[in-house]
């Protein structure tokens, strides 16, 4: 592992992203602290990966943006081969002893996407970037280095939040104001991303999309996916075609 980052590294970081989550680092298991939405939410984005990959034990995956590894950890529950990168070491610290702790082998790098698909070309069956390109400059190039890096015929998985009104009105005003479901100024509206706008990134990286479902909030049962309403968050399934 390098000590120092490459100037693309440092292009596409955004310091403050960084030094916030950092900040909370000690924080991610805490099923009712400031990562309680992720952890609600994890069960329903786990089943969306595994249902368009048909399964995910012996797949080689990539978790990109792993913050504290609630998502490694679940792949790997599930018999998969999980490296989780990110940028946040102090996140890493974390996700590294947690999964010492509940014996799960998982390969955790402080490490940029960009950098690492250079290095390992074609290398995943499976790569996951959920809850992240919403955070970074330049989200474009965090789509090309995960397709860059993902195997001929496998499966990459998205996830952020739609730019609108209604996004606005409860992923920031309700969910940081309101509900504090998640600290105040974890997300910059300008930042969220429309399902149209990323899929112009996907084509650009020549990836295939196969199904895209909203993250709503149902009062009764919690956490759904929804294929008609991705107003706010939403989640999406593409593949990279055979070479």
């Amino acid at each position: 592992m390098t000590t120092s980052r490459s100037k693309s590294e440092q292009k596409n970081v955004d310091p403050d992203e960084i030094a916030k989550f950092s900040a909370l680092a000690s924080r991610w298991w805490d099923p009712d602290g400031e990562f309680k939405p992720l952890h609600k939410i994890n069960p329903v984005r786990l089943g969306f990966i595994e249902n368009h990959t048909e399964g995910l034990f012996g797949k080689k995956i990539l978790d990109v943006g792993c913050g504290g590894g609630l998502l490694s950890e679940a792949m790997a529950e599930r018999g998969a081969q999980v490296t989780g990168v990110d940028l946040a070491e102090q996140s890493l610290k974390v996700a590294r002893l947690h999964a010492l702790e509940s014996g799960r082998q998982i390969d955790y790098q402080c490490i940029a996407i960009e950098t690492l698909a250079e290095q390992q070309p074609a290398s995943f069956d499976v790569v996951t970037c959920l809850e992240m390109l919403e955070h970074v400059p330049d989200p474009e190039a965090i789509v090309k280095a995960c397709a860059k890096a993902l195997k001929p015929g496998g499966k990459i998985f998205f996830s952020t939040l739609n730019r609108n009104v209604k996004s606005w009105l409860l992923g920031i005003v309700a969910a940081e104001h309101v509900l504090g479901w998640v600290p105040k100024g974890t997300h910059q509206h300008q930042r969220f991303i429309k399902p149209s706008e990323l899929l112009r990134m996907t084509d650009a990286a020549a990836l295939e999309d196969i199904a895209i479902n909203g993250l709503i909030f149902n009062p009764l049962k919690g956490f759904v996916l929804s294929e008609k309403d991705v107003d706010v968050n939403y989640i999406i399934a593409l593949k990279k075609p055979e070479s």
